[in-house]
């Protein structure tokens, strides 16, 4: 018994510091995974759930919702995310769904240009109707920085795109 136990004790003494060593390099923002819940978003490929801001809860039925969500740069839109990871090609079990929200939503239309982060690829698109639920899809993986205008507003957020 003493043998067993003393074996337990070594190999967790050996993979704490394991465990601990591959936390500290996920969470290490020069990594290169920025962290989702600062404004402009970030460029990681799973954007973690949370409570959403006061003005972004209208038609959710739960009155505190948690979702995936980024907020633009300024803090005047914000994307939720209904399918992780977004992909290009889109992926086949999912849809790159998401909601845009914004407290200066007018019924204009919200016009996005989105520029991968290299530069090589700018495409424009638009969701009729100013934010609102979407189907964004972009030609290539890769991090994505949108630039977002309606209601006379503009804002601006990365997304990360991957291959499916």
């Amino acid at each position: 018994r003493r043998r067993v136990a003393a074996g337990v004790v070594a190999a967790a003494v050996v993979l704490v510091p394991v465990g601990v060593g591959l936390s500290l390099q996920r969470s290490d923002p020069g990594a290169g995974s920025a962290d989702p819940a600062s404004p402009g978003g970030s460029c990681v490929d799973v954007v973690p759930a949370r409570l959403l801001p006061d003005w972004a809860r209208a038609g959710f039925s739960d009155p505190e919702p948690r979702m995936p969500y980024l907020l633009g740069e300024h803090g005047d839109i914000a994307a939720i995310l209904f399918a992780q990871p977004l992909a290009s090609p889109p992926a086949s079990d999912h849809n790159n769904k998401i909601l845009w929200v914004s407290p200066y939503a007018d019924g204009s239309t919200l016009r996005i240009t989105a520029t991968l982060a290299d530069g090589a690829a700018t495409v424009t698109r638009e969701v009729s109707g100013g934010p609102g639920p979407s189907i964004i899809d972009l030609p290539r993986p890769g991090c994505w920085h949108l630039t977002l205008r309606w209601a006379g507003r503009t804002d601006s957020l990365d997304l990360a795109y991957v291959t499916p």
